[in-house]
């Protein structure tokens, strides 16, 4: 029997350049195939982590971010608001509890956490915890000292994206750099946090950009957790508002990368499902993505609608979460 490229490649650790140019040239069922194999070899198919994120803190974001709603440099008729009362928070994550979402996730549009919020974030991690829920929240950037607060407090994940290649990502953000994102996941690291940490593809950047945003997440200091895939939604207003939509084949390859390069970990399907139809979203569910955002919103952005996703699991059997009746 002939041994393909990606059968090399399984159970490999240490990956070059030239490993992961060669994955991707695999022809495309190929590709699939070997990556279904290695997401079945560590998960079951039909299971699906379901999580909810809410944003608790929207907009006037001081970071110019090229494809975020939510930067104030650009108008995209996103409205500020301030920090939400933890009484709201509870009331969302309560609710995300009674659909049975057992990850609650919560983003706030800071390049960092303001002094006078941070006690606030803390109170809010301790209470959606005492929720029996598994806690996550992207802030922007941490110091050790906050990390460690935020450990202490009851979080579980903290999210921090590369969002793409170091060379690339220098075309999409100017107001923090790559060594900003990475020290910060070291903070995380070392605070015993679990990191949450992916990218978006399709914002203009080439293949190469993608392997060496995928070798970059290779090379943290622990193995991710949790690696959200977001595909661009050109949002009206931003500077990637008229970017070429990306080939569906290759964001689906991109997939089946990442599982093969982080067998164990969990692929989220994040933004852009909205545009996706049914079908691209199972072919990425076959090249190993196995987690989603559940609820019409995504942030800001619109989401895969809770009655599209109830039908669609429902047709391939995806049968780990039970969608409530009502």
């Amino acid at each position: 029997m002939q041994i393909t490229i990606t059968q090399i490649f399984m159970n490999k650790t240490s990956w070059s350049k030239d490993d992961l140019c060669q994955l991707y040239e695999t022809p495309f069922i190929d590709l699939i195939h070997q990556a279904h194999l290695v997401h079945r070899t560590n998960f079951n198919s039909t299971d699906m982590e379901i999580c909810s994120l809410l944003s608790i803190k929207t907009g006037s974001c001081p970071e110019d971010c090229s494809y975020c709603p939510q930067s104030a440099h650009f108008k995209t008729g996103v409205k500020k608001e301030k920090l939400m009362e933890l009484a709201e928070v509870v009331k969302q994550a309560k609710q995300a509890k009674d659909t049975g979402i057992k990850r609650f996730c919560m983003g706030a549009a800071w390049r960092s956490i303001p002094a006078q919020e941070f006690p606030k974030i803390l109170e809010i991690v301790k209470v959606v915890k005492a929720l029996e829920l598994e806690v996550c929240m992207t802030l922007g950037m941490l110091t050790l000292e906050q990390a460690e607060q935020l450990k202490k407090a009851g979080l579980d994940y903290y999210n921090h994206n590369l969002d793409t290649s170091p060379d690339y990502y220098k075309k999409i953000i100017t107001t923090r750099t790559y060594e900003d994102r990475l020290q910060t996941i070291n903070y995380v690291n070392a605070a015993g946090l679990n990191v949450c940490c992916g990218g978006i593809i399709g914002m203009g950047e080439s293949r190469e950009d993608r392997i060496n945003f995928l070798l970059q997440l290779n090379k943290l200091p622990r193995p991710l957790k949790s690696i959200p895939i977001n595909r661009l939604i050109a949002i009206k207003g931003t500077p990637l508002e008229k970017i070429t939509v990306i080939d569906n084949f290759e964001f689906i390859k991109t997939i089946a990368c990442a599982r093969i390069m982080f067998p164990e970990s969990m692929i989220r399907l994040s933004a852009g499902r909205h545009e996706m139809s049914d079908e691209i979203q199972v072919w990425c569910f076959m090249a190993g993505a196995n987690s989603v955002f559940y609820g019409d919103i995504l942030l800001t952005a619109k989401n895969s609608t809770t009655n599209r996703d109830k039908r669609l699991f429902k047709k391939i059997g995806i049968d780990s979460f039970k969608f409530p009746e009502n």
